[in-house]
């Protein structure tokens, strides 16, 4: 099967590209490289099952140009990370809303199958844990720019959902934190990327706030695997999942983590959230997904420790600094 993945040079995307490829898939990546790395899929280039086109998600001609011959669409393309969105909320809903309208419209038409990429953000300031893919949502003011990633991907899914009624095969799935190497400081994995980047540099961890808040970190193989299930099982069709490990970590024991790890002496040190994102930020305390249903519908489980990821991160960041002639990642 020929497979697009809109989003293919991003951290999870180029990941399921090289998991797609040994699968005996052709692959197809569109991406624009605004987010995207070359880096993350050039040593792809040599494999006649591999395709690379540039361009935008919101350019219809080049979405249908990507799509054809393709029997599945992986739609992972997005402006993804909370500085991004903090700085340029305007670009973040456009791109978000119009670019999946433009790929879901396309699919419609020639009758793909596809894979919507959602995030754990949909469930904002939700107390309501583990977060069940069928509870509530409970969001900030209109005035936080923050929460508008939040507002336009749950627009994706009512899209996806809605296209899903006219007769579209399509499943999505919400992603929590998930971390590995090709992670980006600022980009997906922000948080991960930034403490070993620190740790590995000797320079203070800083954790946001008090650092109680909590997230379930999910090694990005668990990702993959996941995305790939809920994109082919057919009792996935109309659905959506969460696909992320139910061990919650504050972000203060993840930075202790971390620097453990690496056997970094760097100092942790607390940094007011203002200092960051301004003066108009709101984060979430706790975010825990409800796996039953995945486990149920897809027989999917997150199974990489924490311990045994993080490793893994910091191996693969370390060598990219050693590789680095400036001596960064």
């Amino acid at each position: 099967m020929r497979a697009l993945v809109t989003g293919g040079a991003g951290y999870i995307g180029s990941n399921l590209v090289d998991d797609l490829l040994s699968r005996d898939y052709e692959v197809v990546v569109l991406d624009d490289f605004s987010l995207g790395k070359r880096e993350n899929v050039i040593h792809n280039l040599p494999n006649p099952s591999f395709r690379l086109l540039e361009g935008s998600i919101t350019d219809p001609a080049i979405v249908s140009r990507a799509m054809e011959g393709c029997g599945l669409v992986f739609h992972l393309a997005a402006r993804v990370g909370t500085k991004y969105i903090v700085d340029d909320p305007l670009r973040g809903i456009l791109v978000n809303v119009n670019g999946t309208e433009t790929v879901l419209k396309e699919a419609y038409r020639r009758k793909i199958r596809v894979l919507l990429a959602s995030t754990s953000e949909i469930y904002g300031k939700s107390e309501a844990i583990p977060f069940r893919e069928d509870g509530d949502r409970l969001l900030g003011s209109t005035s936080v720019a923050r929460w508008s990633y939040s507002t336009a991907k749950a627009l994706d899914e009512h899209m996806a959902l809605a296209y899903s009624r006219e007769g579209l095969h399509v499943s999505i799935v919400r992603y929590f934190n998930s971390y590995g190497p090709r992670v980006d400081p600022i980009g997906y994995g922000s948080v991960i990327a930034k403490f070993i980047t620190q740790a590995l540099t000797g320079k203070p961890l800083t954790v946001h706030g008090n650092g109680s808040q909590t997230r379930c970190f999910t090694f990005v193989k668990d990702t993959v695997e996941g995305t790939i299930v809920a994109a082919t099982t057919p009792q996935a069709l109309g659905e959506v999942f969460n696909i992320g490990c139910k061990r919650e970590s504050s972000l203060s024991n993840l930075a202790s983590l971390v620097r453990a790890i690496t056997g970094s002496s760097s100092p942790i040190t607390n940094i007011a959230y203002s200092e960051v994102f301004g003066p108009h930020f709101e984060d979430t305390p706790r975010r825990v997904p409800d796996v039953e249903k995945t486990r149920r519908v897809l027989g999917f489980e997150a199974r990489v420790p924490l311990e045994e990821g993080l490793r893994l991160t910091v191996d693969w960041m370390r060598s990219r600094m050693t590789a680095s002639p400036a001596g960064t990642a």
